[in-house]
């Protein structure tokens, strides 16, 4: 099949998959839902959340171990990857498509999406696994395996997560960084990829302890550099503030008045792009950020929920907007370009001649960060398929993945990426919406009787410890009907090779 068919057929697929009749209704649903079911809980603890992150904050924490990280490091890693290229191309290229008002509805999405992550969050830490050398793991895969019960659909998950975010999500990480160094400062391609190659190994090889230390220190850097540099541009068009936010609100409704027609968009496409690129930004029921807060260590389990609330502010409507009014106070939203050159010409206009490498570092950053996080959630999902024996394999085809990616540049690639972002949403959502009883159990016991003293029925101060769900995986040098008769937790691999079944 000639690649242009095939990145046609896959366009076509993503169009119907991303589009307003599939996963746009379905995450803004669950959104809408969860937040009903939960009492609006990103609104009656938005303080609380922003006191228990930064209340006692530190960018040189205790190093992560086998027992998992501190809150802020795990809320780090899950910045590091929700704070990629989507919030420098991607709402470049939303507004272009969609128009100022797409801007709207990413903050609509977004909104809803706080308490889908708070119960992504909360499921994370309710439903957690150690490997056979006693660190602590999570996400979807074990809360959908040990809280739907069903190994099939935790199995389609972890596979598709895997290909997902570790190899084609990172080549297009990869190949976003290798592009704007060499057209910023002309650095040749292979040379990125080397640079990539060794630094991502350097850190991957020193696991969860080296990655934590990494995020923990890198986000807040980057964010800060980016604000700052955003920020600089605002004010010095500070007149502008005002026209932009009303675009933004005309825009949402009337997307041609808003622009006077230079963006022919309609009131479909803004929502569309909108809510498709916020939600792509900001992981919410994608099933990825749940990875790092499964690891966190906090007395309740819906204290890491609301670290995963600020986590989602932070990305969009701080980072994202950053983005969105350096567009629009420049006057660079002209229809013409888009993506990273849009950002590029946007500081370019506000900073001078500077405006391209500042972009370029920035994507660096926000690119380098994603490809950690990302690597550290498809890593755990490996393990729960295949167990410890493949990892050391799996870091070497992902490096080699990534230095691919710098020098490829196939629409087919970027696709692809989209398509297996898409399919890991579904059996995500699907957890969220059966669990949900669950994870407003959890939520009540945390404001009914952890935050009144009273000894609550999950976390670490709970009456009865075993109500938090926390299995072993053995080592390798144990059996499956070794396992099976400890009645412990085993890999996907070892499950379905005992019901018959060699592949999937």
């Amino acid at each position: 099949m000639p690649m242009d068919t095939a990145t046609q057929i896959v366009q076509s697929i993503n169009g119907l998959l991303w589009g307003i009749y599939c996963l746009i209704p379905l995450l803004v649903g669950t959104g809408l839902y969860l937040t009903f079911r939960l009492r609006f809980v990103q609104i009656r603890q938005f303080g609380a959340a922003f006191k228990h992150v930064f209340g006692s904050v530190k960018i040189f924490g205790r190093s992560a171990d086998k027992d998992g990280m501190s809150s802020f490091q795990s809320l780090a890693t899950a910045i590091s990857a929700q704070v990629g290229t989507g919030n420098l191309a991607g709402v470049a290229t939303a507004m272009v498509m969609g128009g100022p008002g797409a801007i709207f509805w990413m903050w609509l999405a977004a909104f809803f999406g706080m308490a889908t992550i708070y119960s992504e969050a909360i499921l994370g830490q309710c439903f957690r696994a150690r490997d056979a050398h006693g660190h602590i793991m999570g996400g979807p895969a074990f809360y959908i395996s040990q809280g739907l019960h069903s190994r099939t659909l935790a199995a389609i998950f972890a596979v598709t997560i895997v290909i997902a975010l570790g190899f084609i999500g990172n080549m297009v990480q990869a190949n976003s960084i290798s592009h704007a160094f060499q057209t910023a400062f002309h650095i040749p391609s292979w040379a990125t990829g080397i640079a990539i190659f060794m630094i991502a190994g350097f850190i991957f090889i020193g696991g969860i302890r080296r990655i934590a230390s990494f995020a923990e220190k890198m986000v807040p850097l980057m964010a800060v550099v980016y604000i700052v540099g955003s920020l600089t541009v605002i004010f010095s068009n500070a007149d502008m503030i005002i026209p932009a936010i009303k675009q933004i609100f005309v825009g949402a409704f009337d997307p041609q008045a808003a622009t006077g027609g230079i963006i022919g968009a309609s009131l479909k496409e803004a929502i569309r792009y909108g809510v498709a690129r916020g939600l792509f930004s900001n992981e919410a029921g994608m099933g990825s950020t749940p990875h790092a807060h499964a690891l966190a260590k906090v007395e309740h389990p819906a204290e890491q929920g609301l670290a995963a609330i600020v986590g989602l502010f932070i990305d969009t409507f701080i980072v994202l907007n950053m983005t969105a009014f350096v567009i629009l106070c420049t006057g660079s939203l002209d229809g013409a370009s888009t993506g990273i050159e849009l950002t590029q010409r946007a500081f370019t206009s506000g900073l001078g001649m500077i405006g391209p490498a500042f972009v370029a570092i920035c994507l660096f950053f926000f690119a380098f960060t994603t490809i950690i996080g990302w690597y550290f959630f498809a890593e755990q999902n490996v393990k729960y398929l295949f167990g410890l024996r493949w990892i050391q394999s799996f870091r070497v085809v992902v490096l080699c993945f990534l230095m691919l990616g710098s020098f490829l540049h196939v629409s087919l690639v970027w696709e692809l990426a989209d398509l297996f972002n898409g399919l890991m949403v579904i059996p995500n959502v699907i957890a969220l919406l059966v669990l949900t009883k669950f994870v407003c159990g959890v939520s009540k016991d945390y404001e009914t009787r952890f935050l009144k003293g009273l000894t609550p029925e999950y976390g670490v101060h709970a009456a009865k410890p075993e109500t938090l769900i926390e299995v072993e995986i053995e080592g390798d040098e144990a059996t499956p009907a070794e396992k099976k008769k400890q009645g412990r937790f085993q890999s996907v691999a070892d499950n379905l090779k005992e019901e018959g079944v060699d592949r999937f």
